[in-house]
């Protein structure tokens, strides 16, 4: 796994969750994250929490399942950040 292999595969995406990144490419997500750091200094990528408390308050859901990437081919581009499938919460 190279930066252009994560580029590559969020702008066919457009956005993924840490998990998913991480599990595309059989890899750790804090390696993942440490990369996906790069694009986002650059201004193409930007993290989103799918939901703030999600992952926190009831500590079932996996953190890295909430924290989505975002893509943007401009930087300063408007987002709109597509929420995943709802799951429902495993602890609600």
């Amino acid at each position: 796994m190279i930066l252009s292999d994560i580029k590559r595969y969020l702008r066919e995406r457009r956005q993924a969750s840490l998990a998913d990144i991480a599990l595309h490419f059989d890899a750790d997500p804090d390696a993942v994250r440490g990369m996906l750091e790069h694009w986002i200094r650059k201004g193409k990528v930007v993290r989103h929490q799918a939901n703030a408390s999600c992952g926190s308050s009831c500590s079932k859901c996996d953190p890295a399942g909430t924290e989505i990437y975002l893509w943007q081919e401009q930087a300063g581009q408007p987002l709109t950040f597509m929420p995943p499938v709802d799951r429902g919460c495993p602890g609600g």
